[in-house]
């Protein structure tokens, strides 16, 4: 067999992209598959501990807190798994992390699937966890880091239709098993993303490396084959040579490549990249996206008043709407940019959970439930167009070359450390303050706003090393994106000689920008 199939150019892009999306299906069917098994009589009666349907008032509460807090293990663990991508992403590099990270959420998803006792599942919980936050931390930097920077947003927003995809897979599925009357109804489900894991297993190796980080590895020969393969050009053109002097130029420029270099500023700005990627996927998860999502079949029948069955094709059709949300972000992330996007979602999802709070208000309203579910719906359409995806592309752009998988794995592991927040507190705060919940994450929306706005520069277009200028060329805070806004494109070794030489328009442009007169 060929080296890598013998693919260059888009067909090698389409391969990464496709195993990409096998590998995100598995993080989007992990993520509602649990959801929908909660409504299910056969898997109440094996866990009673965590019926909220069939009980009521201390008892229930008591439930929804233990339910919480076994549905958000999951999220905390992936915590741990994201973390670890912070050390073992540079140690083994981006496939071995991958290839580990799905065979754990196999285990995961095997000892869920065969679960007689309560222990057993909360083990379960845990491990699969752990293997979902490594794949979610690491596939996208992977992705990333073998794309072109023009169409890097398009590939990498593939996350949000793969991710839609294994949404719905999850929740079809568990609507299907939910008409056979034992066990089976609830353990297949649990048990169908170890066929994900094996397509991933059986394929990762088949396809490149990050060229970044067999740069970083001083593995040049490799890393020279692979970038003339992602842009199917000869190993000596003049592109390779200047990609693979950037990705060295950028690391020079870190030196220190201790992860507590991501605590200092140095010439780079490191701790302020940290923190952007960091905070933007903190409000990926206080959207209030997983609280739809993780109880969607819940909120269906007990906040809404839909018949049960009613409810789960409700939970399971509007994931379509993520599939297509997603397909309209991969169009546009690249042609109007990442900040326009995330300001647009922003700014709908909150208008959508303010007029949810009032519909959600009057279950005994027949017009006003319907008109619901159709906010929920278009919810999931604008929060899928700028922040399904994005953050997670997002945060791998402006990450340093030399730390980006232990930026990446912090990053995500904030991301999940608040999906475990919303996971614990939603069942609670649903039987406790019922539709008034939604405004909460009406106002984090809207704070979200502003921020974006003064803080993020946009990144599409640039290449990885073209960011690491931006932020080499900033003196506060506010200074990327202005700068973001005045800074040619160029290559960094350009903006080094500039640099150097302290001269030349180009350089007089960058202070310009800085200075943002």
């Amino acid at each position: 067999m060929q080296k890598y199939w013998g693919l260059r150019g888009h067909s090698m892009h389409a391969a990464v992209w496709a195993v990409s999306c096998v590998a995100i299906m598995i993080f989007g069917y992990n993520q509602a598959a649990a959801g929908g098994a909660l409504a299910m009589k056969n898997f109440q009666r094996q866990f009673p501990e965590m019926d909220t349907i069939d009980t009521t008032g201390q008892q229930q509460k008591h439930n929804a807190t233990i339910q919480g807090t076994i549905i958000g293990l999951y999220t905390l663990t992936g915590a741990f798994g994201a973390l670890a991508c912070t050390f073992f992403g540079d140690v083994w590099g981006r496939r071995k992390t991958i290839f580990i990270a799905s065979t754990v959420q196999a285990v995961g998803s095997l000892l869920m699937g065969t679960s007689f006792a309560f222990s057993q599942f909360i083990i379960a919980r845990i491990v699969l966890g752990l293997g979902t936050g490594g794949i979610i931390a690491t596939t996208s930097v992977w992705q990333a880091e073998l794309s072109k920077a023009e169409s890097r947003g398009s590939h990498v927003s593939g996350f949000g239709i793969s991710c839609g995809i294994g949404l719905a897979l999850a929740l079809w599925i568990d609507f299907g098993t939910s008409y056979v009357s034992n066990s089976f109804s609830w353990r297949f489900p649990f048990l169908f993303p170890i066929l994900l894991s094996i397509i991933v297993n059986l394929t990762i190796f088949t396809l490149p490396e990050s060229p970044r980080w067999l740069v970083k590895k001083d593995r040049l020969t490799e890393a020279r084959d692979i970038f003339s393969r992602i842009h199917d050009t000869d190993l000596e053109a003049d592109i390779v040579n200047r990609e693979i002097r950037d990705v060295q130029l950028s690391l020079e420029l870190s030196q220190n490549v201790s992860l507590s270099a991501m605590l200092k500023m140095g010439p780079q700005r490191t701790f302020h990249r940290v923190v952007l990627a960091a905070v933007i996927q903190m409000f990926l998860q206080m959207s209030g996206i997983n609280s739809i999502t993780y109880y969607a079949s819940t909120i269906y029948e007990v906040d809404l008043g839909f018949p049960t069955k009613t409810a789960e094709i409700l939970a399971a059709a509007s994931q379509f709407v993520i599939i297509i949300g997603s397909i309209v972000c991969s169009f546009t992330v690249d042609r109007f940019g990442r900040r326009p996007l995330m300001l647009f979602s922003a700014s709908a999802m909150a208008i959508c959970m303010a007029v949810l709070t009032g519909l959600v208000s009057q279950p005994d309203n027949e017009a006003a439930t319907k008109t619901a579910v159709l906010f929920l719906f278009l919810y999931y359409f604008v929060y899928v167009i700028g922040f399904l995806g994005v953050p997670f592309l997002y945060a791998s752009e402006v990450a340093p070359v030399h730390i980006r998988a232990a930026v990446c794995g912090i990053s995500t592991a904030v991301s999940w450390l608040f999906n475990f927040l919303v996971a614990e507190v939603t069942p609670i705060a649903f039987t406790s303050i019922h539709a008034y919940y939604f405004l909460v994450y009406a106002a984090i929306n809207a704070l979200c706003i502003p921020i974006i706005y003064f803080f993020y520069p946009e990144t599409a277009g640039r290449s990885l090393e073209e960011i690491d200028e931006i932020f080499a060329a900033s003196k506060n805070i506010f200074d990327p994106v202005r700068v973001a806004r005045k800074l040619p494109r160029r290559r960094l070794s350009q903006f080094l000689a500039d640099g150097k030489s302290g001269a030349g328009a180009e350089k007089e442009e960058v202070e310009y920008a800085v200075r943002g007169v």
